[in-house]
């Protein structure tokens, strides 16, 4: 498909554009959240709470309810327990986060299996379908990224003090618990919205690839925010555009597009790297006396 012709697409049908705009919602999100994860490298706690998603989602489907919702709440209630066992007990995090990760995905597969009448396909929580993003959805998503941008704005410096140095931040009179809780939060926000583009499985690759694409470029957590967000849409945008006519799964294309670019971000700075250590290496033997 060309360019004129995924541009048509987009002009003629709504699906096209409600994509297109929670793509766009999405990338918001995980360029501010993604940054604070990469930042404070803890991916692997944005991936217990993204897995243990399904049991919200799970109980909600089966009561009748917006799986949305029970996602949300999943979501938090994860956090917050990963976040207290984490302060108060570090040696058991790993443990937990493992088990929510199981417990999570098991509560979820058991009760969407035992939901009365038509079987949801798992597939569309575990792998997304941005293609089937509704107006209501795109209102849920916008409120979620309105509360990212209000917290962040809020709370930047105490936010910025906990991720980089806990005990400066704990001498600055920073309540280093609460806002270590609040940025998990965050995260569970930012899980749920981008659950809709990329699905519980690929969640933490979206949460965190922009970010770690924009870190290698910039140390301002600022630029580092607002380029991810960059990449975030570009990437969901440019993903959409190459799965549409070929019918490939949306989500897996954005996440194989960031990915890619990852890879190819790094082998041009390792290669920028060595070019300069080479060059710095021969100045210094052509002029071993400082020229």
């Amino acid at each position: 498909m060309s360019v004129s012709e995924f541009l048509q697409a987009v002009m003629a049908f709504p699906f096209m554009q409600n994509a297109l705009l929670a793509g766009a919602l999405a990338s918001i999100a995980c360029g501010i959240t993604g940054t604070y994860v990469v930042v404070k490298r803890i991916a692997f706690i944005g991936g217990g709470i993204s897995h243990a998603v399904l049991g919200g989602m799970g109980v909600a489907y089966y009561l009748g309810a917006d799986p949305m919702s029970g996602a949300l709440i999943a979501a938090v209630i994860a956090a917050v327990i990963i976040g207290l066992v984490r302060l108060r007990a570090q040696q058991h995090e790993d443990t937990l986060i493992g088990a929510l990760w199981a417990v999570g995905m098991a509560v979820g597969i058991i009760f969407i299996a035992k939901t009365p009448g038509y079987s949801v396909d798992l597939t569309s929580f575990l792998f997304g379908n941005i293609l089937m993003v509704t107006a209501q959805d795109l209102v849920l998503i916008g409120i979620m990224d309105l509360a990212i941008l209000a917290l962040v704005g809020l709370f930047y410096r105490p936010f910025l003090a906990v991720v980089f140095d806990e005990e400066y931040a704990r001498l600055r009179g920073v309540p280093v618990e609460f806002m270590y809780l609040l940025l998990l939060c965050l995260i569970s926000l930012t899980v749920v919205v981008l659950i809709q583009v990329v699905g519980l499985i690929l969640v933490i690759a979206l949460l965190t690839l922009p970010a770690a694409i924009a870190g290698q470029y910039t140390r301002r957590l600022g630029r580092m925010m607002l380029l991810a967000s960059a990449l975030g849409l570009v990437f969901t945008t440019v993903g959409l555009a190459v799965s549409f006519a070929p019918d490939l799964p949306t989500g897996a294309t954005i996440v194989l597009l960031a990915g890619v670019t990852y890879i190819g971000s790094v082998a041009v700075r390792s290669l920028q790297h060595y070019v300069r250590y080479w060059q710095r290496l021969h100045a210094r033997r052509n002029y071993p006396n400082g020229g």
